[in-house]
């Protein structure tokens, strides 16, 4: 039986083949899924001989890698905020400037006051629990349109062990404020750009999420007025948003009465956080 170091090098070298970025971390992280094992195990334990059940698990984790499944759906899980939580094809794998989402929520979070928060679209979970376990008394909401979306974000909840209630809808429909804070990271892909993004992205992760219609605005056309009636005077809306959102949601915000409209840039100079008040 090969032992792991071998098993790296062969690894590295497949997927080197397939044209993957990050080869070396990419194979460490398939070693040691397969091997229920921490990435540590493979530094400390070199010359150890992989079981026949973990070289099975370790060759089709490499050859699905391969094949462009992101590796986050092999693994089953991605780090968000210093957590980790459970992703499946169900739901999108979640990204680091989500992160600046939830770091803009938290600032208009009071950690001491009970405060009614809502996440829209919750996929994952990972806004929601985040929120739930940084601010843990605060009531906190998430929706989402797919039930097996729902499934996956419950059980982060449950894992991690924060305090939230899910609810099956579109959107808002049927949720009852009001809300001191509602956050989303909603669809924003124009049906156009589909073809543009990473294959990983466009043939793996679900269109639902990704897609928002044909102009890419069309589920911010929809939230906020249901984000407006849903909130408290003062309450707060924070955004996540596509490269060019910005330049018809401020837009819209302003229309209806929103204030202290602000967007925050990305490390790509994107304005991807978007945060207002309604007025």
């Amino acid at each position: 039986m090969p032992n792991l170091r071998e098993l790296l090098t062969e690894g590295v070298a497949g997927l080197e083949r397939a044209g993957v970025a990050e080869q070396r971390l990419t194979a460490e992280l398939l070693l040691a899924h397969a091997l229920e094992r921490e990435r540590s195990y493979l530094y400390a334990h070199p010359e150890e001989d992989a079981e026949p059940e973990a070289l099975a698990r370790w060759r089709a984790a490499l050859s699905a890698r391969a094949a462009g499944t992101p590796l986050q759906y092999i693994t089953g899980e991605q780090e968000f905020y210093g957590r980790r939580f459970t992703v499946s094809p169900a739901v999108l794998i979640p990204r680091p400037e989500t992160e600046m989402v939830v770091e803009a929520a938290l600032e208009r979070t009071p950690a001491n006051p009970p405060v009614r928060v809502l996440d829209v679209g919750t996929g994952s979970g990972c806004i929601a629990v985040t929120l739930a376990l940084e601010r843990p008394r605060a009531q906190v909401m998430a929706t989402d349109v797919s039930a097996s979306a729902l499934e996956v974000a419950q059980e982060n909840a449950r894992r991690l062990g924060a305090s939230i209630e899910f609810k099956q809808t579109d959107l808002l429909a049927g949720v009852e404020g009001p809300f001191d804070l509602i956050v989303s990271n909603p669809p924003y892909v124009a049906e156009g750009e589909l073809a543009a993004l990473q294959p990983e992205v466009r043939e793996h992760e679900p269109r639902v999420a990704l897609v928002s219609g044909s102009q890419g605005n069309e589920i911010y056309q929809r939230l906020i007025p249901q984000a407006q009636a849903a909130l408290v005077p003062g309450g707060w809306l924070v955004l996540e948003m596509g490269y060019a959102s910005a330049q018809t949601v401020v837009p819209l915000l302003a229309a209806w009465g929103w204030t202290d409209i602000a967007t925050q840039a990305d490390t790509l100079g994107w304005q991807r956080v978007l945060t207002a008040r309604r007025g």
